[in-house]
């Protein structure tokens, strides 16, 4: 089995779910006759070039791909000459020497951002030796930093959503850039995202101009393709109108039911999901649609082709990284997360190379009615107290009485916990939070997790030392009371309001919630909206002479580009959206 996981596949065919339905695979229209699926019609359309390049993202499977082609070429009657990049890979104690000062050494989680490009991986006389050595009929340089090489002829991409590249990973059978055997999956999860995913994604951003095909690789046997010009010309659409990601779940040692039991197309051979990556932008991906087929190209390819169309106002301060992330944490029936804070943003640029840090929110979409969030420590704390309970915790396996340490508050629909960074925090039972953050994801620093094991029963890390490297103690008592938003209303007609839930100072990021009975005009001031339905069955986006359907829960975006939309409310009760936006003067346009 070449994945492991129990989420199927993304289907090849989709017929889009009735409105007011979660549809976990969105597709963006492209027009008819855009997409074709399968080996021979890959071949088909290469089957006139005398030189390709097949390149492309981690976790390919290179061997099915160069062994289906082969076949499919040798019916077309064409004899093939096959270059594998990965021969030109410097050794083994080489690109140890490169990588590991961005591995982190032992720590299990963390390391720092590589700073180096894909080239770094290889020997740059190695990769001049590449070159055609036959009168073959086709020469097909293949394998990620094909392109590198330097030759002139068709560039084919060939993409692996991340997700995927984890389910391959966990099965051993996808390994990281210049290694031949796969690594344990968490060291390697650790490497992609620390330094393969980079230097990929650098490459990709260079090459995103010149593809020819790009090819969605992921589904075993079935490659799924479109000509560049279709990618960068829907790339074009989606900057001035609307997307919506392709959403992914995961199970986890926490994880309730409510996602499993709202969302009717997901695998229920899980103990639970914990996550949904509702727009996590560095890990979701895109989708293309045309006569119901399906391609799913990564999020990055939108930014790299256009972040000023996306951004607006805030492409400057940003780039091409996506500010803001949307994602559920679901504990119905579940247990409580972690007790963590984050990493100040000092900390998180000089240990890890971020830019920017884990400011959080959660904003409680549905809760029952005991539930309560973590947030916050107990009005005269004494750290070092605290931390000798954790520790002793950690190494004698004993429960800790949280709640004399920390806050503990009920949780309503509709409230908004603000958790900037170093402030202590966790979500109780009960709750699916959609948590509304700044874009990292993954910079945790858990100081105590109930004495759970992870599922597959072993223990989870927690980094205690970390966490007392960027708690803010003062954040106490009384005090904890400004990190509970107080929404008031900003503009009102007789059949909608604007309401400002307001974030804390500390957060690049604002939100405000559209209620509405019927429809609401909206401007995006040059700013980029991102919105997800938290009351009410569906809503219809028109904008740019588009128009997008988006049901209860799905998260969606405007672009700055687009400039004006409307949203309308085709439920029998009242609609609200969250929205949320970088700061600046005027407040994303809603200031009264």
């Amino acid at each position: 089995m070449r994945r492991k996981t129990t989420q199927l596949l993304a289907p090849v065919e989709h017929t889009p779910l009735p409105a007011g339905r979660y549809d976990i695979y969105p597709g963006f229209p492209v027009g008819s006759g855009k997409i074709e699926a399968g080996y021979a019609a890959l071949a088909g359309t290469l089957a006139q070039q005398k030189t390709v390049i097949l390149e492309g993202y981690g976790g390919v499977f290179w061997d099915e791909v160069r062994s289906e082609l082969g076949q499919a070429f040798g019916q077309l009657g064409k004899r093939v000459a096959w270059y594998d990049v990965a021969q030109a890979y410097k050794s083994g104690d080489e690109l140890e020497a490169l990588l590991a000062p961005f591995l982190g050494g032992d720590d299990p989680i963390f390391g720092t951002c590589f700073t180096g490009q894909l080239s770094d991986f290889f020997e740059t006389s190695a990769l001049q030796k590449l070159q055609p050595q036959d009168d073959a009929d086709m020469h097909i340089l293949y394998g990620s930093g094909a392109a590198l090489v330097g030759w002139d002829g068709c560039l084919v991409y060939l993409d692996v959503p991340k997700n995927e590249i984890q389910f391959r990973s966990r099965a051993g059978e996808a390994v990281n850039l210049g290694v031949k055997k796969a690594l344990d999956p968490k060291r390697a999860y650790k490497r992609m995202y620390f330094v393969d995913w980079v230097a990929l994604n650098h490459h990709k951003q260079n090459l995103l101009p010149k593809i020819d095909v790009m090819v969605d690789a992921q589904r075993p046997g079935v490659p799924v393709f479109t000509d560049g010009a279709t990618l960068r010309g829907a790339l074009e659409q989606m900057g001035r109108s609307c997307f919506r990601v392709r959403p992914w779940f995961e199970p986890g040692p926490w994880g309730g039911q409510w996602i499993r039991e709202k969302i009717v197309q997901l695998s229920q051979d899980v103990p639970n999901y914990a996550w949904s990556f509702e727009l996590i932008v560095p890990e979701n991906g895109l989708m293309l649609e045309s006569d119901g087929r399906l391609l799913e190209v990564s999020f990055d390819c939108l930014m790299f082709h256009d972040h000023q169309a996306v951004l607006g106002q805030a492409a400057e301060r940003f780039g091409t990284e996506f500010p803001i992330r949307f994602d559920f944490l679901d504990t119905f029936d579940g247990g409580n997360l972690s007790v963590q804070c984050h990493p100040r943003p000092e900390y998180i640029r000089r240990h890890f190379g971020e830019r920017f840090t884990q400011d959080e929110t959660y904003y409680i979409l549905d809760c029952g009615p005991e539930a309560q969030v973590y947030l916050g420590f107990q009005e005269g704390i004494n750290p070092a107290e605290f931390r000798g309970v954790l520790e002793d915790s950690f190494a004698h396996n004993t429960p800790v009485d949280i709640e004399q340490y920390v806050q503990k508050h009920p949780a309503h629909k509709h409230d908004l916990f603000l958790i900037p960074n170093g402030t202590v925090h966790c979500s109780g039972i009960d709750n699916l939070v959609l948590e509304i953050s700044a874009t990292p994801y993954i910079f945790t620093f858990k100081m105590y997790d109930w004495l759970r094991l992870d599922l597959e029963g072993k223990p989870r890390p927690l980094n205690i030392a970390r966490a007392f490297e960027n708690l803010y103690f003062e954040r106490q008592g009384e005090q904890v009371q400004e990190l509970i938003s107080k929404p008031y209303t900003l503009k009102q007609a007789e059949s909608w309001k604007v309401v400002h839930v307001p974030t804390h100072p500390e957060h690049f990021y604002d939100v405000v919630r559209l209620e509405f009975d019927h429809s609401l005009e909206v401007l995006t001031h040059n700013h980029c909206h991102i919105m997800s339905l938290v009351e009410g069955q569906a809503v219809r986006l028109e904008v740019s002479g588009q128009q997008f359907t988006f049901s209860y829960a799905e998260t969606f975006v405007v672009p700055a580009a687009a400039g004006a939309y409307r949203l309308v409310n085709l439920g029998q009760t009242p609609a609200k959206v969250v929205q949320a936006f970088v700061k600046s003067e005027g407040m994303g346009g809603w200031k009264s």
